[in-house]
């Protein structure tokens, strides 16, 4: 996908080739991959998977399908993203998850199908998916592969593997941690005889708030990558790069203001269908850890925005060595932390993580690509943003419920990150 970015936003490649190039290679990694992993792998594979349970239907060869299907609509959905074509790509989206849905339903409640409904409705969602973009993209098919440009994409796009690994230890290595904890530790953190499953369940519940921001980091991922191309050769580039990345810093402010000061009513909100709470109350004990998340993902667009001058400059080799960084200090923290403080140790490492992956890319990245930054105005509506929150759970007030002090505490805070954002667009104009 970011190879396939980097170069048919390349006016020295023609746009054809590079998708014809990088679409074939797909076609054959994804099915001779898929064959070794069913035919040799299946052995490990199925036990390892538990999917000898249900031994009357393949649910590897289904499971194999869809990522087959997925990985030949990595190329025209990034083509859709490079030609801004919004609603297209959107379309399309909705269009999966309509179906998938509707299959579930249908399949399993219609005609009470079990666990391979699920894998069915996938596997027809994906080819749903892959019939549009193919409809869409045809005449891309029709360009001529190049050795020259595979060799050109493979140097590029191949640190993604690793750094790919490293940031999945980052996401997932801290229940490991958690799941591991004494059951003696627990009871002296939380005073509660939780076992080691119970506190991961409620870290897992209360990390689902977080995707709030994961869902602004990504949208934002969607539209930076080919906006910071289609502009990076611009004499005034590093100056709209620097501007980009406050407004990041502004929407993120107000998101991390809003949802870390109402997570306590946000989860309590009941759906009618269900008859339940966003998440159980039973998981509530966790929700001190939702800010330090937020925050976490916040540095994360951090990462997203100074990685620019790496990507333009084809010096992606540093990736890995930057995640790889970040796994080591999500390793360290938590081991260190989690006997200490629990959950608390997972999610501040996580924020710590992210925080350095951040500012270690932008110090590599101004070595290539210099960017001025608006770091005073961002730090400022960062501190902004934390005392709001903070001030929204230990304002000494009484007099009001705590849904009004964090009311007052949140519209001052979105007042005073509006104003700044208007004084620095006043002083930052510039015409893209």
């Amino acid at each position: 996908e970011s190879s396939y970015i980097r170069y048919a936003s390349d006016s020295k490649h023609k746009k054809k080739d590079v998708f014809a190039t990088v679409q074939l290679a797909l076609l054959g990694v994804a099915t001779v991959l898929g064959a070794l992993l069913y035919f040799a792998g299946s052995p490990l594979l199925t036990p390892l998977l538990s999917l000898d349970a249900f031994p009357e239907h393949d649910l590897l060869g289904m499971m194999l399908a869809i990522l087959w299907l997925d990985a030949l609509s990595i190329v025209p959905y990034a083509h859709l993203r490079i030609i801004r074509s919004a609603m297209t790509y959107a379309v399309i989206k909705l269009t999966n998850v309509i179906v998938n849905v509707g299959l579930n339903l249908y399949l399993i409640i219609g005609l009470g199908w079990g666990l391979e409904a699920i894998l069915i409705s996938n596997i027809v969602a994906s080819g749903v998916s892959f019939l549009m973009l193919a409809g869409i993209t045809w005449r891309l098919y029709l360009g001529k592969p190049s050795t020259v440009i595979l060799t050109t994409v493979l140097l590029f796009g191949l640190p993604y593997i690793p750094n790919g690994i490293s940031f999945a230890i980052n996401e997932v290595i801290d229940r490991f941690f958690l799941n591991a904890m004494n059951p003696e530790t627990i009871l002296a953190i939380y005073g509660i005889p939780y076992s080691p499953e119970d506190i991961t369940g409620i870290y897992n519940a209360c990390y689902k708030i977080s995707v709030f921001m994961l869902l602004l980091v990504q949208m934002f991922r969607l539209a930076w990558q080919p906006f910071f191309m289609r502009h990076a050769k611009s004499e005034t580039a590093p100056q709209l790069f620097a501007s980009v990345f406050y407004y990041y810093n502004a929407a993120s402010a107000i998101l991390f203001i809003v949802i870390g000061s109402f997570v306590t009513e946000i989860v309590g909100v009941r759906i009618p269908v269900l008859d339940a709470t966003i998440i159980d109350s039973r998981y509530w004990s966790g929700l001190h850890i939702v800010p330090f998340l937020l925050m976490a993902y916040w540095f994360q667009g951090w990462f997203m925005n100074f990685s620019a001058g790496i990507f333009i400059k084809e010096k992606t080799i540093w990736f890995p060595k930057i995640t790889i960084y970040g796994a080591a200090i999500t390793l360290l923290g938590n081991f260190l932390l989690v006997p200490i403080i629990g959950m608390a140790g997972s999610a501040l490492t996580t924020l710590v993580c992210y925080a350095f992956m951040s500012i270690y890319t932008y110090w590599l990245a101004q070595k290539v690509f210099p960017v001025d930054y608006p770091f005073k105005y961002v730090i400022l509506i960062m501190v902004i943003g934390t005392l709001a929150v903070g001030l929204s759970y230990y304002l000494p007030i009484t007099i009001v419920t705590e849904t009004i002090t964090r009311s007052i505490s949140v519209l001052v805070g979105l007042t005073l990150v509006t104003i700044i954002s208007s004084h620095y667009y006043k002083n930052n104009r510039i015409d893209a």
